[in-house]
């Protein structure tokens, strides 16, 4: 969801309306993404200006990393140290997230930032045999990828992922408004929403937390808007109807959860597991919360690489009348 990230407002096409990230935090997050392997570009794609950072070599099979809401692309940085040696990696900031600018009325709902990014991936051309992972939201957005896009998409990876699930039982998924209470809005608010996420959140100097928590909150009324729309798609959508969705996946999937995740529940991914045709048993880390690519990061690498690996040998069921399908 939040911290580590590069939280400019982009609410609009004008650069004038655009805060621009403190140069403290600019800086830091341009080292922690050239030690990652990483570059910074921007794509025009339609009316959307996607801001993401790419690794590895272009040759290799392709990695989409999602984050999750409010977050931004740096929340993958970490463990993309580990998979550009080995893989092309993108990593995008979302739309209405991060830099990447979108209009003023621009539709943040999990269906239409999944057709936006599609649109983005086939601009970048790494729509073919695409391995996909997401955190939270991100996580449903990987899944809603997965289901429309089965002959393009090869693996899914699911961590801490976002549902509407029957076991959910946390005070936010009993009421995805109490999301608010995650916002940064005030000095002294960081800590706070960071120890709601994380079971040990990493030690960040004061300077450097400082220019982000004035980020964060600068960007507060679009996070807010955000969380609107969660609580919209919570009213529409049901357990069954998002079982219904997540049991049309054909890729072979790797479920990773924190176990002290406050935030969703540990027992959903064993609920999410039963609905995915391909899903390998869930990987639970002790003594990790909500942001595991932040807080386990080798952890989260030392399994997603051999499922990487495993899943590059996998044929699509969909494209081989010699796969049966369950």
């Amino acid at each position: 969801m939040f911290i580590a990230g590069s939280n400019s407002i982009a609410a609009t096409q004008t650069p004038t309306n655009t805060l621009s990230t403190p140069s403290i935090l600019q800086n830091y997050l341009n080292q922690d993404r050239k030690t990652a392997g990483l570059v910074s570009r921007t794509v025009q794609v339609g009316n959307i200006t996607w801001s993401y950072s790419e690794g590895g070599v272009r040759t290799n099979p392709s990695i989409l990393l999602l984050h999750g809401l409010g977050g931004t692309r740096d929340n993958w940085n970490r463990v993309a140290h580990y998979l550009t040696p080995y893989y092309h990696v993108i990593i995008p900031d979302l739309p209405a997230n991060g830099d990447t600018r979108v209009p003023a009325d621009f539709d943040v709902s999990v269906p239409n930032v999944t057709e936006q990014l599609r649109q983005f991936v086939t601009k970048i051309d790494i729509e073919d045999r695409l391995n996909v992972a997401g955190h939270s939201l991100g996580g449903s957005i990987a899944t809603v990828y997965a289901s429309q896009y089965p002959f393009d998409t090869q693996s899914l990876f699911l961590l801490n992922s976002a549902g509407i699930y029957k076991q959910a039982n946390t005070s936010y998924t009993r009421d995805p408004y109490s999301l608010k209470n995650l916002i940064v809005s005030k000095p002294g608010d960081l800590d706070d929403v960071m120890h709601k996420l994380m079971q040990n959140p990493p030690s960040v100097p004061t300077p450097l937390k400082k220019a982000q928590e004035n980020l964060l909150i600068s960007r507060a009324p679009q996070t807010s808007k955000m969380i609107d729309q969660v609580v919209t798609l919570n009213r529409i959508y049901t357990p069954e109807t998002f079982a219904r969705l997540t049991r049309t996946v054909e890729a072979p999937t790797l479920i990773l959860w924190g176990k002290q995740d406050k935030i969703f529940n540990v027992e959903v991914a064993g609920e999410l597991k039963s609905l995915l045709k391909r899903a390998e048993t869930p990987v639970i880390l002790n003594n990790v919360g909500h942001m595991p690519m932040i807080e386990a990061e080798q952890q989260v690498a030392d399994h997603y690489l051999p499922f990487l690996a495993k899943s590059q040998k996998f044929k699509n069921p969909l494209a081989d009348k010699l796969i049966q399908l369950n």
